[in-house]
């Protein structure tokens, strides 16, 4: 299938969705948001997609937010209930997401980067919330998802100030997951989903179900007392057998993903 906004390879059981207009670099207008929207339904639908990766066209930008022309010139066009490109609010998600950052990730850019379980940095990545700059504020999740991954004053200082965040501070901070040489983050964030791909899918969905929905929990106690869909579906599945045969076997395994 073809898309107007994005475009989408499927490899084996990994998605790679890249935000596609360069020319603006790949902000992000509602048209576009509706086309993920479809994009992210199909990945979390599909029983065959196991790990998704989200990057940008070019080495410019991974993404510099919200289309502000588009806005200012009354596009009135509504996004999905999804969020901002389809996935900012798609809280539901137990499948992995893997963010490979070229360039600027500005405002919403940043906050689809944070919507994904892992990000990968070219050195030449920039990060902000700039929003208040321009009389906006990041409510696609950037200001209840960064201070829930670095220290408060440290999102603070961001937020507040709309600054810049180089990919080797962010590492520092501790929002990036790795840094690698500019041109390199799709071909790292390559490797990490194939080291994803080498786990049970139903293990990698029982765990990031377990986390977030775990840490809405109010102490590790009450997390653990919950079992969650993705954990019942584990214990149900034929993967929760062949891992065992397969170590005792000297072998890899032949997962199911059910």
């Amino acid at each position: 299938m073809s898309y107007e906004y994005c475009s989408v390879e499927r490899e084996g059981n990994l998605t790679i969705v890249t935000l596609n207009r360069p020319e603006v670099m790949n902000a992000v207008h509602a048209l576009m948001s509706n086309e993920l929207d479809k994009v992210w339904n199909d990945f979390e639908n599909d029983p065959e997609q196991w790990v998704a990766i989200v990057t940008g066209a070019g080495e410019r930008a991974f993404s510099a937010g919200n289309d502000l022309k588009y806005t200012a010139a009354g596009g009135g066009v509504k996004g999905p209930d999804s969020g901002f490109a389809g996935i900012t609010n798609r809280f539901s998600m137990n499948k992995p997401v893997i963010a490979a950052v070229n360039g600027v990730a500005m405002g919403g850019g940043f906050e689809i980067a944070l919507a994904a379980d892992i990000i990968i940095a070219a050195e030449n990545a920039k990060f902000a919330l700039p929003e208040p700059r321009v009389g906006l504020a990041a409510l696609a999740g950037g200001m209840h998802r960064l201070p829930r991954m670095i220290p408060y004053q440290q999102a603070m200082g961001m937020m507040m100030t709309g600054r810049h965040v180089p990919a080797e501070e962010g590492l520092r901070m501790g929002f990036v997951t790795a840094v690698v040489a500019e041109g390199q983050a799709l071909a790292e964030a390559r490797k990490w989903a194939a080291q994803i791909l080498e786990c049970s899918p139903m293990s990698i969905r029982a765990t990031k179900e377990s986390v977030v929905e775990g840490l809405k929990q109010k102490d590790v106690e009450s997390a653990m007392a919950v079992t969650y869909p993705a954990v019942k579906a584990l214990y149900g599945s034929e993967d929760l057998q062949e891992g065992p045969k397969a170590f005792a076997e000297k072998r890899k395994p032949n997962w199911k993903g059910c």
